[in-house]
């Protein structure tokens, strides 16, 4: 028997040569406790000297009904999403959970233009969703699947599975601690890309639950002690988030009201925050109070250590999985956060 190098080699070319059906080849790879040793053994064989490497995945994903894999759906590139400390955390939340189910993981990152593509080619069981804006296009591709997929920081909803942290509650609690200490003059620190100066025109524009969820938090805190939301003053800077918060820093301490307390949307932002602050001389927590959100291990590592609040972020991963291949059609899990007081943060100077 010599190798064919002219013709495809497919299942039905290994069956001729063995002298077997096509089911009989088919059961070699999927599922051999229907064959003899012997008979499986030749079957093998036959196919490697003929050079036929298997069945095609996508063939056996359609007559099995599933792929033993699991789609992520991130709201950034690749390159940010591995170097963002968070959803590192998140990610391998994730890996963790599929280990657990021995299931594969495929990652569809934010690619302008191209993302839905990947969402329609995905060969998985399902999509965990992680921080999406619903007007992100790769939102109707993953429902046009018809797969199920669970929304992971995004609004609640009855109807749909879905893994969430109180971050209005969380934000309500960081304000409620600067406020507690004294300060009345606050910045806030966001990323690149939300239109607007001040915390009411931003939270009128913002579109992600989250950004959404903790300026609302910020708000009431802010509210109820007699600060006008519409005049606390936002600062963004573009960059990776971490540069993202030493430009935003820097506008903020620019001012001729500076902010005696600045609360970030995350903690890289924040310890961007406190690169600004020293490049300008001015004092933490002496002069300036900042507070970040996650409380992930460099905030605990920043100079001075971080005040943030702790988010599971690495269960929020294994628990979209598992509600992803566990769960009924709908359900919610919330998970507990805790604000963390570190040396970052002190009364108004």
């Amino acid at each position: 028997m010599s190798p064919r190098t002219k013709d495809r080699v497919t299942l039905a070319t290994v069956a001729e040569a063995v002298g077997v059906s096509r089911m009989t080849v088919s059961n070699a790879y999927n599922r051999p406790d229907q064959l003899s040793p012997d008979l499986r053994d030749r079957v093998l064989a036959a196919a490697q000297e003929l050079g036929y490497s298997g069945p095609n995945p996508v063939a056996r994903t359609l007559s099995r009904g599933e792929t033993g894999s699991v789609g992520l759906v991130l709201d950034y590139p690749l390159t940010i999403a591995f170097t963002d400390p968070g959803t590192v955390q998140f990610l391998h939340g994730v890996a963790a959970g599929c280990e657990e189910q021995a299931r594969g993981l495929s990652l569809v990152p934010r690619i302008e233009g191209g993302g839905a593509a990947l969402v329609q080619n995905a060969l998985v069981d399902g999509f965990v969703l992680y921080c999406v804006s619903e007007e992100d296009p790769r939102m109707d591709a993953v429902r046009g699947r018809h797969l199920p997929y669970v929304r992971v920081d995004f609004d609640a909803r009855a109807d749909l599975l879905g893994v969430n942290v109180d971050d209005e509650g969380a934000a309500r609690a960081t304000a409620e601690h600067l406020l507690a200490l004294g300060h009345r003059r606050f910045g806030i620190a966001l990323p690149h890309g939300l239109p607007g100066d001040t915390g009411a025109e931003v939270e009128r524009a913002a579109s992600h639950y989250v950004t959404r969820s903790r300026l609302a938090g910020w708000r009431t805190a802010l509210e109820a002690a007699g600060i006008d939301w519409a005049s606390v003053p936002v600062g963004s800077g573009p960059g990776k988030l971490r540069d993202s918060g030493r430009v935003a820093g820097g506008r903020l301490l620019d001012r001729a009201d500076r902010p005696t307390a600045i609360i970030a949307l995350s903690d890289v932002l924040a310890i961007g925050v406190l690169e600004a602050a020293r490049e300008r001389g001015i004092a933490v927590p002496g002069e300036l109070s900042v507070t970040g959100f996650d409380d992930v291990p460099e905030a605990g590592r920043a100079v001075p250590p971080l005040t943030t609040v702790r988010q599971p972020h690495q269960q929020k991963g294994s628990e979209a999985v598992r509600l992803l291949l566990e769960a009924p059609a709908a359900a919610s899990v919330v998970l507990p956060t805790e604000l963390v007081v570190r040396a970052s943060t002190a009364p108004a100077p």
